[in-house]
């Protein structure tokens, strides 16, 4: 049975494939895609893709953005990728294809800084010749690809915001896209914070014996959270601000904005109200990437 003839089934909003060179960043791809709310697997055998199409389509509505990174660790059964993607075209989906790659001398720096060991390398076959092979190899693949990013000159917020483009045409294209971090002080400041919000000063669930092993993503610790006489008014104060200051961004030609909240661990407080002015930007129309940047630290 085919989607088309499963009307109550709901096709997912958006099918992603992350595929390219090894060591061009997949890895930081697919995290950019889980903070936007994917749905991520990685290394899936395509023989499988579309037997976990169906499945997400029968989630009614629960798995509806869904990114599958695929490469050369699949080895034969990696190959059969294109014919596959077609297949899925077949049944009414639309996979987008992103590929990722970078120049040979950063993926030679990179693999020697990280010290792992190509996917295609042998006693008698350097590292240079290896990325030079999966090059070959993938040729074709990256012709056909929806999207082509290369990494070589690309830092982590770059990637993120490149994308996130990707999917901007959910929203209003004049909105700025908006990465919303919580983050712990004790583990640092996010590097590519552009607006960092401080709200240590709130009083603080870990010293509550029964919260201490919850996180603000628990209803009871956002209900602590708030329950403190100075949440509500500074989540207000935040949103007016942003509300205030983000519509000139855009007329200065900003598309990208990080907003760190910040706590002392980054489990309760910042997590709270980071989630809080995420749903408050989305009801503004703005597209948005929630990251809690330290919550399994």
């Amino acid at each position: 049975m085919t989607p088309s003839s499963q009307g109550q089934h709901k096709l997912p909003q958006d099918f992603v494939i992350v595929t390219g060179l090894s060591g061009a960043g997949k890895t930081q791809a697919v995290h950019c895609l889980e903070d936007m709310g994917f749905y991520c697997v990685d290394n899936m055998p395509p023989d499988l893709l579309p037997q976990f199409a169906e499945l997400c389509a029968h989630s009614q509505g629960h798995i509806s953005r869904v990114a599958v990174v695929m490469d050369i660790r699949g080895g034969f059964f990696f190959q059969k990728l294109p014919e596959v993607v077609q297949t899925l075209r077949t049944l009414g989906y639309h996979p987008r294809v992103i590929f990722l790659e970078a120049s040979e001398e950063t993926l030679v720096r990179r693999f020697k800084e990280t010290r792992r060991r190509h996917p295609l390398a042998t006693r008698r076959r350097s590292l240079l010749d290896s990325i030079r092979l999966e090059y070959k190899q993938l040729r074709e693949l990256r012709a056909s690809a929806d999207k082509v990013i290369d990494t070589t000159a690309t830092n982590t917020k770059m990637l993120k915001e490149e994308i996130a483009a990707l999917f901007h045409d959910r929203v209003d294209s004049s909105r700025m896209l908006v990465n919303v971090i919580s983050f712990g002080y004790k583990h640092g400041i996010p590097v590519d914070a552009d607006l960092v919000f401080d709200v240590r000063f709130l009083r603080n669930p870990h010293y509550v014996c029964d919260l201490q092993p919850l996180t603000g993503l628990d209803e009871a610790v956002e209900a602590y959270v708030m329950a403190d006489d100075g949440a509500a008014p500074f989540l207000e104060k935040m949103q007016d601000l942003l509300t205030f200051s983000m519509p000139r961004y855009t007329e200065e030609g900003k598309s990208y904005l990080a907003v760190g909240i910040g706590c002392t661990g980054g489990h309760h407080r910042s997590v709270v109200l980071a989630r809080l002015l995420a749903s408050f930007l989305r009801e503004q129309g703005y597209e948005v990437v929630l990251e809690h940047r330290d919550l399994k630290k």
